[in-house]
């Protein structure tokens, strides 16, 4: 602790002597996260799978091979099974002698799209009902709060096979299935922290300044929610990601032939005794883009709340 003018001012990080500058709570939590090595290597890792996605025709160039090519002649076994790794398949072939890594190159443009698309539309939705029922609350609150219970209530993978059958499987069929069901938990984040705001001083004064409804709610309310909304978002990523791979495995999702890591895992069921490599390096892509965003989504929570940890650690030293 130091003063200045008799004032009293906190050191932070051991910073002693010298002018003192104040710093914003995102600048804050930024530094916090520039030093979490398990975050920053996360991410490394997320842009590395990125410009696979976003280069996969590269790739596709620099190996010879196309994705939906089937090489039956040295592709496959004299038996017609899928051939192990080698130096012309570096991932080994599938049932159809297409060349994995190709095909896994491919599918993360799949997998991040529908990751990432569904994901903004999800926190779209979510944030503005969210907002909505926290901010003017009474019978809009009761309203949009019993349709998030429903929407919480009602079966997914129900929904997304009826919707399937009677659209068909699609890449828009997908988000739109996700989408769906994803918003009704970020509203109820958003609505909790809206519900703490709204009677705070700097509502009443923007309201006795004639504010409208909407200028508070997106001006004034809404950056003070952000933080647990690009927490929520991080994490939500994988978990789009996972959901996306599931209904591709179920057939709920691109249809065939587009490559999708969950697709290549449906396919490689047959042969997982025979051909290790059809199964192990597209659920590898799968397990390491998840693991790395939710290591993300961990380092970019406790870079915004560094004492959750600090809490955790002493309730189970109680």
């Amino acid at each position: 602790m130091s003063t200045t003018e008799g004032a009293p001012v906190d050191l932070e990080d051991g910073e002693a002597g010298g002018s003192i500058e104040g710093r914003s709570p995102w600048r804050l939590a930024w530094e916090r996260l520039r030093r979490d090595r398990v975050a920053i290597v996360s991410f490394v890792i997320i842009v590395i799978i990125v410009l696979v996605a976003i280069l996969a025709p590269l790739v596709a160039s620099i190996t010879g091979h196309g994705v939906d090519t089937q090489y039956r002649a040295n592709g496959l076994t004299p038996d017609g099974l899928p051939k192990p790794p080698s130096g012309e398949f570096l991932f080994g072939t599938d049932d159809l002698g297409r060349d994995i890594l190709v095909r896994i190159a491919y599918g993360a443009r799949i997998s991040l799209l529908v990751g990432v698309v569904a994901t903004l539309i999800t926190v779209g939705i979510g944030v503005i009902v969210g907002l909505a029922a926290g901010y003017f609350g009474g019978v809009v609150d009761t309203i949009l709060a019993r349709l998030v219970d429903v929407v919480l209530s009602f079966p997914f993978l129900l929904f997304a096979i009826a919707l399937v059958s009677i659209t068909g499987p699609s890449l828009k069929v997908a988000i739109i299935a996700i989408s769906a069901f994803s918003w009704a938990s970020v509203a109820r984040i958003v609505r909790g922290q809206v519900l703490s705001l709204r009677e705070r001083e700097f509502v009443q004064a923007a309201r006795s300044l004639g504010a409208s409804d909407s200028r508070i709610m997106f001006v004034d309310v809404l950056p003070n929610v952000l933080a647990p909304v690009i927490v929520y978002t991080t994490l939500l990523i994988p978990t789009v990601i996972v959901v996306e791979a599931t209904l591709s495995f179920l057939g709920l999702g691109v249809p065939p032939p587009t490559p999708t890591w969950g697709g290549m895992l449906n396919e490689a069921i047959s042969y997982y005794q025979v051909a290790w490599w059809f199964i192990v390096f597209p659920g590898a892509a799968l397990v390491i883009t998840t693991l790395a965003f939710n290591l993300l989504g961990d380092g970019v929570r406790d870079a915004f709340d560094p004492g959750s940890d600090r809490l955790i650690n002493a309730g189970k030293g109680d």
